[in-house]
């Protein structure tokens, strides 16, 4: 099982990454349905379950295509609303988050001690640093965030992301930002009285088809955030098998085509 690492690297952000960073010069494919060529991907979000919940079948095209993974993962959720388990949420979500991530293919997830709910009150620079931190340790050709509204408007989750772009600023990375059709968002929006962002299918990048097999194991593995009940599934319903994208950050040289 992947083991969830707890402690806090720093990072010097004056330091400048070589001009020849592999990430930096990468000539990236952005045609629709093709995900880029990378070899190592950091996927960086709030709380445990946004990796599967959100990310999973993307991290799976990933992991299935040879890539390695890793996750940053900045708070241990333990504000969350749902208990679907008995126990202390921030104990069991970190053990969720272990198992999901196995299932996933993650070779590596890392978990932060930052408050639930708590991001959007910290130092942007602080939580770059750290997205910074990991990206070097694992050598990562590009990021992979939520979209830059959060999907669902929650502080916690456009925090994360703009640390993951201002630290992709920093060390030239390009950033893919994981977002839903705009008729997908208000169709959930209208039927479950939910907050969903989308976008218009023109400012969509990528369109990837993907398998959700593995997604929908590792969802279930966050025991305690999985209820029958949740909107996840009738997104994933809706979402049938394709997932949509956004170049937050484009690669160096990089054109997008419809």
């Amino acid at each position: 099982m992947v083991a969830v690492v707890a402690e806090i690297r720093g990072a010097n952000l004056a330091e400048e990454y070589p001009e020849g960073y592999k990430g930096y010069m990468t000539m990236t494919s952005t045609s629709a349905g093709t995900l880029p060529e990378w070899t190592s991907v950091l996927a960086v979000v709030a709380h445990p379950d946004d990796e599967s919940f959100g990310l999973g079948a993307i991290l799976d095209v990933f992991t299935r295509a040879g890539a390695g993974v890793e996750v940053l993962c900045l708070t241990h959720g333990e504000a969350s609303t749902l208990h679907g388990t008995p126990g202390d949420l921030s104990s069991l979500r970190g053990a969720e988050l272990a198992e999901a991530a196995d299932l996933l293919g993650v070779s590596r997830a890392t978990l932060k001690n930052h408050a639930d709910g708590g991001l959007s009150d910290l130092p942007g620079a602080m939580l770059a640093a750290e997205v910074v931190a990991a990206a070097r340790s694992c050598g990562a050709d590009g990021l992979l965030v939520f979209d830059t509204a959060g999907v669902t408007g929650h502080c916690d989750h456009m925090a994360a992301t703009a640390a993951g772009v201002l630290a992709a600023e920093m060390i030239h990375l390009p950033v893919l930002g994981w977002t839903l059709p705009q008729a997908v968002a208000a169709r959930l929006n209208q039927e479950l009285g939910a907050s969903f962002i989308g976008h218009q299918d023109e400012e969509i990048d990528l369109r990837v088809t993907v398998d959700r097999a593995r997604q929908r194991l590792a969802s279930h593995a966050h025991v305690s955030q999985a209820l029958p009940s949740s909107v996840l599934w009738r997104r994933l319903e809706l979402l049938g098998d394709t997932e949509s994208l956004r170049w937050l950050r484009q690669p160096i040289g990089a054109t997008v085509t419809s």
